[in-house]
């Protein structure tokens, strides 16, 4: 453990600054692979939103201070030769902001003000606070002065284009300190008896309370474990909208949705050390669940897309999730979960079946979550032995549960199920040396140098010992000196910053791992967790990665690539104390 309780550091342009519970973040990214000069408070309501520009001041000239940027997770602080800012949160919608040296000028990020866009600025006599009302995220953002002076006020009442903002600073050797709250139509004037320093170690402790809960067992040899944490602390978001329980974003960056796949590694690794918001994760799709069974492809504060689904991994995910949490789930915990999986499940059994075809598809690269891998080139309504396997698994926890639950014919039916499906699957697809994919429409099978193509490694120890020895030394095949590249790198179709064609990617990794070790390839499983651990531990946690040089790609901040290196940092730490 370490000794530092401030907390790791971490650089912004990484990592947006944030609360647990937040729907703003504080950062420079303020749109996709968009970087700002100013720091911003970016928003997640109704979208990605950059709000308010943060400048810090030369107090003298009143222009723009050169500084440097330093964070932790509880202090955001811009250091500048003869002053700092610093910047905390009190709670989830609120920051207080404090500073000696340097002014600060509170500014609307866009200049804009039309009927249906932009930030529209005044001055509030009743709350004595300046308000920013936004178009965008449909909510408001007050600035109250707690001490300090007021320099500048522009664009108050302004129409059309104009600066609009606040700024403010201290007499010489003075300080001065501002709250911005966070707020619907109105609430009363800004009020705190908090001095700023119990602020920040309020902030600091939640933190800490919340990496010491689900990282216990980290030390030196896991050296990423807490800014893995963070990442996941900080994109947890309160109930609001559509979001219907605390929910761990994918990002604070522009990946600010949960996605019907990525869910599952979040409520995995948060499991053992926060059970309920760990159910919470797995379920939330769930709560959107459609008439057919089918789960949404993600959901938002503000909208919930059912034009692609993802893949049915979810009966894997509960099997390891009710097996890591502290307590066993009640009998009508079980029973719930055992509805939505049986509904979920009874989707792709009719709706991605078609008649007299015992194996479901695809109807896009998007449903696999493997969005544009090679092994949807040819065509994209497709039978791939992936989908087959994920759905053997959660028809066995299927049977698991109904067993469980005293439903014998139901536990004999899943079980049969999942017997017809696996041997259909090795029957059609498997080639004596690989898997192929095969055309819903008209038959024609091919294979691919994806590593899709590898995922029924999956099916673990259910697996002949011939297929598994033969999935294993293909996958070794895509194994770079920084883990498993998503298209063989010797492939035509290799693309370094590709998506899935070619860059390694967190939920790829741990599904294989698993499958290897249940499998009883324990080797190569441990040589697949330590590559992606120590591309973390180099690299962060990216969105993906760039197979031949390990670099960070896409979206920097990525929940289920922080949550992954917690499940495999955690199993490689119990594994050594054993």
């Amino acid at each position: 453990m370490t000794a530092d309780r401030s907390g790791p550091p971490f650089s912004v342009h990484d990592v947006p600054f944030s609360t647990y519970g937040s729907w703003f973040d504080i950062s420079p990214v303020v749109a996709e692979k968009t970087y700002a000069e100013d720091l911003h408070l970016v928003s997640h309501q109704n979208g990605m939103h950059a709000v308010l520009r943060l400048i810090p001041l030369d107090p003298a000239a009143g222009d723009r201070a050169e500084t440097r940027v330093e964070a932790t997770p509880g202090l955001l602080s811009w250091v500048g030769r003869n002053g700092r800012v610093d910047l905390a949160y009190e709670s989830p919608d609120t920051v207080r902001l404090r500073g000696s040296g340097l002014g600060i000028g509170v500014f609307a990020a866009a200049r804009t003000l039309t009927p249906f866009s932009g930030m529209y600025f005044f001055h509030d006599p009743a709350a004595q606070g300046h308000v920013f009302s936004s178009y965008e995220t449909g909510r408001r953002y007050r600035v109250t002065v707690l001490s300090g002076t007021v320099t500048d006020t522009a664009g108050a009442q302004a129409l059309g284009s104009a600066d609009r903002g606040v700024a403010v600073t201290a007499e010489a050797d003075g300080v001065w300190e501002i709250a911005i709250d966070e707020l619907d139509t109105s609430r009363p004037p800004y009020a705190s008896s908090t001095a700023f320093d119990e602020v920040v170690e309020a902030a600091r402790r939640s933190f800490m309370d919340f990496v010491d809960a689900v990282a216990p067992w980290r030390s030196a040899a896991t050296p990423a474990a807490e800014l893995a944490a963070y990442v996941v602390w900080s994109a947890t978001v309160r109930p609001t909208g559509l979001i219907s329980r605390p929910a761990v974003l994918m990002s604070k960056h522009w990946m600010d949705k949960v996605w019907s796949w990525d869910h599952c590694f979040n409520a995995l690794a948060l499991a053992p050390g926060r059970p309920e918001l760990a159910l919470d994760q797995f379920a939330l799709p769930f709560d959107h669940q459609d008439a057919s069974g089918a789960l949404p492809d993600s959901v938002t504060h503000s909208e919930v897309l059912y034009n692609f689904v993802k893949p049915p991994i979810h009966g894997w995910a509960f099997g390891h999730l009710r097996r890591r949490l502290p307590t066993l789930p009640s009998a009508a915990e079980l029973a719930g979960a055992y509805d939505r999986l049986e509904r979920w499940t009874r989707f792709w059994l009719t709706a991605r079946r078609a008649p007299h075809d015992a194996l479901p598809h695809y109807q896009h690269g998007n449903d696999s979550g493997w969005d544009n891998a090679t092994t949807f080139d040819p065509e994209r309504v497709v039978v791939t032995a992936d989908l087959s396997a994920f759905l053997v698994l959660q028809l066995r926890e299927l049977a698991d549960l109904a067993a469980e639950l005293g439903r014998d014919d139901e536990a004999l039916r899943w079980s049969r199920t999942a017997g017809e499906i696996q041997t259909a699957l090795l029957e059609q697809l498997w080639t004596g040396e690989r898997f192929v994919a095969r055309s819903a429409a008209t038959g024609d099978t091919w294979s691919s140098a994806s590593l899709l193509d590898l995922m029924p490694i999956v099916l673990g120890e259910h697996l002949p010992g011939d297929v598994s020895s033969a999935l294993a030394d293909h996958i070794k095949a895509h194994l770079t000196p920084y883990g498993l590249a998503t298209e063989l790198t010797a492939s035509p179709h290799y693309l370094a910053d590709g998506y899935w064609r070619g860059p390694i990617w967190a939920p790829a990794t741990v599904l294989v791992e698993d499958g290897l070790r249940r499998a009883g390839h324990h080797r190569l499983a441990d040589d697949i967790s330590a590559r992606f651990r120590a591309l973390c531990e180099t690299h962060g946690f990216a969105e993906n990665f760039d197979a031949l040089t390990g670099t960070g790609l896409r979206d920097r901040a990525y929940t289920w690539t922080a949550s992954s290196y917690l499940l495999l940092a955690e199993a490689h730490a119990h594994r050594g104390s054993h």
